[in-house]
C-alpha cells in the first residue's frame, strides 16, 4: 500500500471528528502508520468540520494538509468546497445522499451515494450515528481497515461518559457495512 488519504467533511454535530478518530485507531490496530488532523470552526453545531487521515504501511510522509486525496466522505454540502477541490480522477467518494444537496461536480471520481442519515434514523434508530454508518460503508468499499478493527476502535474512542453508546455505534458500523455489500 502506498499512502492513502481520507478527507472527511461535514458540519459540526455530525460526528466527523469521532469517526475519523475511529478509522485512525483501527488502522493503527492493524499495524499501519497513521496521521490524523482535525479542524473545525468555532461553532459546536452547524459549523464546518474537516478531518484528514493519512494511512500507510511505512512512516507517513504526507503532511496532514494534503493537496489531493485518495478518498473522501462528504456528510453535508455546506463547507465542502475545499474538499471537492482536492478530489482527483479515481478518488473514492462517499456522499451522504440523505442530506447532500447538488452534485459533487468532479469528473472521473468513484462516487458512492450512501443514505447515511436515513439509515441511522430508520435502521439504527438514532440519527446521531450517521457518521458511523458512513464509516462502516467506507471500510467495506475501500478495504482500508476491517470492520473488527473499527469496532475495537469505537470502544477505545468514546469517552467514559458515552460508553452507553458503544452498542449503538457498533450497529451503525454494521449497517453501513451491510448497505455497501
Amino acid at each position: 500500500m502506498t499512502e492513502r488519504e481520507l478527507l472527511f467533511t461535514g458540519i459540526g454535530g455530525q460526528g466527523v471528528q469521532l469517526a475519523a478518530t475511529v478509522i485512525a485507531r483501527a488502522a493503527i490496530a492493524e499495524g499501519k502508520e497513521v496521521q490524523l488532523f482535525g479542524s473545525y470552526g468555532g461553532m459546536m453545531r452547524g459549523g464546518d468540520t474537516l478531518a484528514t487521515v493519512v494511512v500507510s504501511d511505512a512512516p507517513v510522509e504526507a503532511p496532514p494538509t494534503i493537496s489531493s486525496t485518495w478518498s473522501a466522505i462528504l456528510m453535508h454540502h455546506d463547507y465542502v468546497e475545499q474538499t471537492v477541490a482536492r478530489l482527483r480522477a479515481g478518488t473514492i467518494v462517499l456522499r451522504n445522499s440523505t442530506v447532500y444537496e447538488g452534485e459533487v461536480g468532479v469528473d472521473g471520481i468513484d462516487l458512492h451515494d450512501i443514505p447515511a442519515t436515513q439509515l441511522a434514523a430508520v435502521t439504527v434508530g438514532n440519527v446521531m450515528t450517521a457518521s458511523m454508518v458512513m464509516t462502516g460503508a467506507y471500510a467495506r468499499l475501500t478495504e482500508l481497515v476491517s470492520l473488527d478493527a473499527l469496532k475495537t476502535a469505537v470502544e477505545q474512542s468514546l469517552p467514559s461518559y458515552r460508553t452507553k453508546h458503544i452498542d449503538l455505534n457498533m450497529t451503525a458500523l454494521d449497517t453501513g457495512w451491510e448497505f455497501s455489500s
